[in-house]
């Protein structure tokens, strides 16, 4: 493992593998940090890419990834155990002398958070920060992906409908594409970002109402939003898609904090830091619009 000098956790997810494939057009040497040596895995390695295997949980396995890396990316699922993951990955990155970490937080990161994984991200923060190992935070708003997720993009097809519990509220919806452009800058460039903190929106905010409208006019079909309670929202993520308790509870206080307009706002980040804009949604419907076949 002496080639590549960028480690790219969550590689075979949304940014990560956004990352990655922005980094190889930059021309960077990638090691991809994933948790099986499956088929994707095994894709990635194709493409050049140097395959680390481990997960969050083990130090060591984490240290051996770090070998020689530069900058690395930090990405942890929505899920329980990011604040001992946080640790694990800045001490061995701090023991390998890597020079930059770019972490994946998330728009609703407070201290004062009623969600568990909210306030778990916001410590993690802390963490980086602590660390000494300079780390730029991202902090994105709700991600355009979710219209696209084969369960959601299942419903909203089959019923023409939007169901979200998000009322009136507004956001200017997010790519993960966009995003790995972001996170695959940075760390090929990191002078200047280290200890910022950086909200990432897409380029116009809209509610569901303009969101549905911007995927009739792609999709050629009548889309609405049907706006639905938040607790029958906990309901369906408990009984019909069987998410995790955890989940369950940061996405029900989300619901409440994208009412209250934490989502909110608008920027050109994404084009300041990588000379090209984010994608409407419009461009995320059409580029995506197998989805909805």
């Amino acid at each position: 493992m002496s080639a590549a000098e960028i480690l790219v956790s969550g590689a075979t997810g949304r940014t990560g593998g956004a990352t990655i494939d922005e980094l190889l057009k930059l021309g960077k040497r990638v090691r991809a940090y994933v948790r099986t040596d499956d088929e994707r895995a095994a894709a990635l390695r194709a493409r050049g890419v140097e395959i680390a295997i481990g997960d969050f949980t083990n130090i060591d396995d984490i240290r051996a990834a770090m070998e020689g890396i530069r900058s690395a990316y930090f990405l942890y699922p929505l899920a329980s155990g990011i604040i001992e993951g946080a640790a694990y990955f800045a001490q061995a990155a701090k023991e390998a002398g890597v020079e930059a970490i770019v972490n994946m937080s998330q728009i609703s990161a407070r201290r004062e958070s009623k969600s568990h994984l909210a306030q778990d991200h916001w410590i993690s923060e802390r963490v980086f920060d602590w660390s000494g190992v300079p780390t730029t935070h991202l902090r994105p708003t709700f991600f355009a992906d979710w219209l696209a997720y084969p369960h959601f993009a299942k419903e909203i097809w089959a019923s023409k409908k939007i169901e979200f519990p998000f009322a009136n509220g507004r956001h200017a919806p997010i790519a993960s594409d966009d995003q790995g452009r972001v996170i695959a800058h940075i760390l090929a460039n990191p002078a200047g970002h280290e200890g910022k903190i950086y909200s990432l929106h897409g380029p116009v905010e809209m509610n569901h109402t303009e969101i549905a409208a911007a995927m009739s006019e792609v999709l050629g079909a009548k889309i609405e939003y049907a706006p639905t309670s938040i607790e029958e929202f906990e309901r369906k993520m408990t009984q019909e898609y069987k998410f995790p308790a955890a989940l369950t509870q940061h996405l029900v206080e989300v619901a409440q904090d994208y009412q209250q307009g934490v989502f909110a706002g608008v920027n050109d980040i994404v084009e300041k830091i990588t000379g090209t804009a984010a994608l409407t949604v419009q461009a995320f419907i059409e580029k995506y619009r197998d989805v909805y076949a």
